[in-house]
């Protein structure tokens, strides 16, 4: 199974590709922003796509041609203004999604942000709450789709190990998550027909991500 990760020089990113190429039955394929980028990818052995997302659909759609899956993992980041806020982690999924219609991909993973709903938007503080309507549109946008689709809401992302165990469903109490453990999480949705139509909240907790993900 091969799987387009876009946003794949991300930290969340890297780490999938890393356990894609590691699994030994699955395969990744990197969409990175320029060439720079891609000697990590080639050293894992994974195919690399040098790829705008603020570019076209087109584009992404070429990119996408024969694989099997998409995880939508880039981010505009937490310093960048409102413009890349919009320009990426809104038009850039749409623009992914649109993409997956394109090349015929129905399997979809976005890897979105911990509470995405009305309420979340209103009550976010004023510098983070245009992140949280970027990701609330682009969630239902991808909803309102027929794509086979999965998104993963973790909680706050940190660069501690991984420890191979989560807590997840559609709603749990706040905590954080590592980078790691959420990379781990998307390669078990990957494969995992139960997660499809499906979407939860993850943070660190007890239960091996496996055990976890067949509870969803």
């Amino acid at each position: 199974m091969k799987t387009l990760v876009v946003g794949a020089n991300g930290q969340i990113g890297k780490h999938l590709v890393k356990f894609i190429q590691n699994s030994g039955s699955h395969t990744a394929k990197a969409m990175i922003r320029s060439k720079e980028q891609a000697g990590y990818f080639e050293e894992l052995g994974a195919e690399t796509a040098v790829v705008d997302l603020e570019g076209e659909i087109e584009d992404i759609a070429k990119a996408a041609e024969g694989v099997d899956a998409i995880v939508f993992t880039a981010g505009s980041g937490p310093h960048t203004g409102k413009d890349k806020t919009i320009m990426v982690d809104l038009d850039g999924a749409v623009k992914t999604i649109e993409a997956a219609k394109i090349a015929n991909v129905k399997r979809f993973i976005m890897v979105s942000s911990f509470d995405t709903s009305r309420q979340a938007i209103q009550s976010a503080p004023p510098g983070f709450a245009p992140y949280v309507v970027a990701k609330h549109y682009a969630d239902e946008w991808l909803r309102r789709t027929d794509l086979e689709y999965t998104i993963v809401h973790p909680g706050a992302l940190t660069n501690d190990a991984g420890t191979g165990q989560v807590e997840a469903a559609v709603e749990v109490e706040r905590g954080s998550v590592p980078r790691e453990d959420v990379a781990n999480v998307i390669f078990g949705c990957i494969g995992s027909a139960t997660t499809i139509g499906k979407e939860f909240q993850v943070v660190s907790g007890p239960t091996s991500i496996r055990e976890a993900l067949q509870k969803i």
